[in-house]
């Protein structure tokens, strides 16, 4: 096991001490409006204060149906803060209050003129770094980074939103399913949508649903990295696809990307393209390598320079800290990284990839096929 540097040591001990000051933050995350999540959540608190704990409710949505009234009835609500005649999570109250655990139903809500923060996460923020758990709900096309692809599904935007990486620090998160039909009817019956195509509306959902799911297991997935790397644990291979290509001057780049970038999104994954430095290069190959890397920015990679006397060192230090599924890189008997590294540097990467998949793909000019080698 490789030993920690000192930056890495710190930034353990700090998280650690972060951890045990702050909140927990826990969210209910549905993939349509009548999935049941501000039901799923209010029921939580009303069992967590039966079982003794102190939970109130901060924020609840404008109208609501009797069961959710029901539930309110039984819990402590500490009313909202009027401000330019809209309501806002009564910050400095729930401070002084000081419960457990706070309810707030609505993550998205951008809030009203006169607010210490505008919008309502960054209050859930507050909280947390008070000490105080924060139990929260939020519909997938609140969140920020997904609102193109839920609009081009469903053919609408909402306003406000959310940032992925503020959904990411959940230290739960729990997907509230139902069939998409039951959504469908509960749509058609209750918002006036009668002139939708049912079975049009049905496979909308479904594909929002899966967005969703993939969504919640990659932030499992994630926590359970943060809990690897706590543990000191450097090999972190999770449930998504992550693909690294190893671009050079002569690597099949636009294949690579295109094959990667493909990977990446049937799986929603993340794609990192990487180029190692290692010294100067002649003027046509500089041009070739600023082509590939433009490819990879107009596949939307993560492109990094690496640097070091090792390329494969670089390349695997670079997998283990994000976590990578997959290598792509390209080879040839007479070309490629051959020429710029020790002997058989690809066999050498092959051997010392332990848990990652390589990629073997011909380099420009060759006509044989790709091999997959399982790492």
């Amino acid at each position: 096991m490789r030993r920690p540097t000192p930056e890495e040591l710190l930034k353990k001990i700090e998280a650690e001490e972060r951890k045990e000051t702050r909140g927990k933050l826990k969210i209910f995350l549905g993939y349509a409006s009548g999935v049941g999540k501000s039901f799923r959540m209010l029921d939580e608190g009303r069992r967590r204060k039966k079982r003794g704990e102190d939970v109130v409710v901060a924020a609840t949505q404008a109208s609501a149906p009797e069961e959710i009234d029901a539930l309110l009835r039984e819990m402590e609500v500490i009313p909202a803060r009027i401000l330019a005649g809209l309501a806002a999570i009564d910050v400095p109250a729930v401070l002084r209050r000081n419960p457990r655990v706070c309810l707030i139903d609505g993550l998205a809500h951008h809030n009203p003129p006169g607010s210490q923060h505008p919008e309502r996460w960054q209050d859930v923020d507050e909280l947390l770094d008070a000490g105080i758990s924060v139990i929260t709900s939020i519909n997938l096309q609140y969140i920020a980074e997904l609102q193109e692809k839920v609009a081009q599904i469903r053919g609408k935007r909402v306003r406000d939103s959310v940032p992925e990486a503020f959904i990411r620090t959940a230290d739960e998160i729990e997907m509230v399913d139902a069939p998409p039909e039951y959504c469908v009817n509960r749509a058609l019956s209750g918002d006036g949508s009668s002139g939708t195509d049912p079975l049009e509306m049905a496979h909308q959902l479904s594909a929002l649903r899966e967005i969703a799911l993939l969504l919640a297991a990659d932030v499992v997935d994630r926590q359970l990295e943060a809990s690897l790397q706590q543990q000191g644990i450097d090999q972190l291979y999770g449930t998504h696809e992550r693909v690294l290509v190893c671009v050079t001057p002569r690597s099949s780049a636009a294949v690579m990307i295109e094959r990667g970038r493909r990977q990446v999104d049937r799986f929603h994954g993340d794609l990192y393209v990487v180029y190692v430095d290692m010294g100067t290069l002649k003027p046509a190959d500089q041009d070739q390598l600023d082509r590939n890397l433009s490819l990879a920015r107009e596949a939307n990679a993560h492109v990094e320079t690496l640097h070091g006397e090792d390329a494969v060192t670089a390349i695997l230090n670079f997998a283990a800290k994000h976590g990578i599924t997959q290598i792509f890189v390209g080879h040839s008997l007479k070309h490629g990284w051959s020429d710029r590294w020790k002997k058989n540097p690809v066999e050498r990467l092959i051997l010392e990839a332990e848990g990652i998949d390589i990629r073997i793909f011909p380099t420009a000019g060759s006509v044989a096929e790709t091999v997959p080698v399982a790492g």
